[in-house]
C-alpha cells in the first residue's frame, strides 16, 4: 500500500497556535501523530511525506523515523532543515517526484501547483504546505495532516472525496 502525508511539523510548537491543532503541548501532539501514522501504515507500506516533517530543535530525526512504520520517502518542504533531509532512515529524499500508481500519474511536491505535468491528461497533484487553507482544484489534493484528520491517506481515499 502507498500512503501520503505532509506537514507533521513534529516538535514545532508553532503548529499548536498557527494551525490550532487540538493538543495542549507538543508531547501530546507528537504522540498522537505517531500513533495515527502507525495505526494506518504497515512496516511493508510506502509512505510519501510531502515536506515539513520536523523542527530542527526536535532532536534526532533518525530516532523519530525509526518509531514510524513504513518505507519513508521525503519530498523536501520549506521547513525541512538539513538535520531532516540528511537523516539516514529515509528511503528517498527529493524536492519533486512523479509516481505512477493505480494507473494515475501523481505529481508530488511540497508546494501546490497552479499547473503541473500532464495536467490536461488527468494527472494528479498531491501537495502539502497550505495546511488545508487552499481552495481545492480538480485533481489536486492537500495531503497535509491539517487537511486529513491528522492521518496519512491513500490515493483511493482522496479520489473518493466529493
Amino acid at each position: 500500500m502507498i500512503y501520503f502525508t505532509s506537514d507533521t511539523h513534529f516538535a514545532d510548537p508553532r503548529v499548536l497556535r498557527i494551525d490550532r491543532r487540538p493538543f495542549p503541548d507538543m508531547a501530546e501532539h507528537d504522540v498522537a501523530l505517531i500513533r495515527n501514522w502507525n495505526a494506518i501504515v504497515g512496516e511493508d507500506d510506502d509512505i510519501w511525506h510531502l515536506g515539513d516533517f520536523m523542527s530542527a530543535k526536535g532532536g534526532d530525526c533518525d530516532q523519530l523515523l525509526s518509531m514510524l512504520n513504513g518505507r519513508k520517502h521525503l519530498i523536501i518542504g520549506n521547513c525541512d532543515p538539513e538535520t531532516t533531509t540528511k537523516a539516514e532512515n529515509w528511503t528517498s529524499v527529493q524536492h519533486y517526484a512523479e509516481l505512477v500508481t493505480d494507473e494515475h500519474l501523481l505529481v508530488l511536491c511540497h508546494f501546490p501547483f497552479r499547473t503541473w505535468h500532464k495536467m490536461g491528461k488527468n494527472s494528479i497533484n498531491l501537495h502539502g504546505h497550505s495546511h488545508g487553507r487552499l481552495k481545492p482544484m480538480p485533481r489536486q489534493y492537500d495531503v497535509g495532516v491539517d487537511a486529513r484528520a491528522l492521518r496519512p491517506v491513500t490515493l483511493a481515499q482522496l479520489l473518493s472525496l466529493p
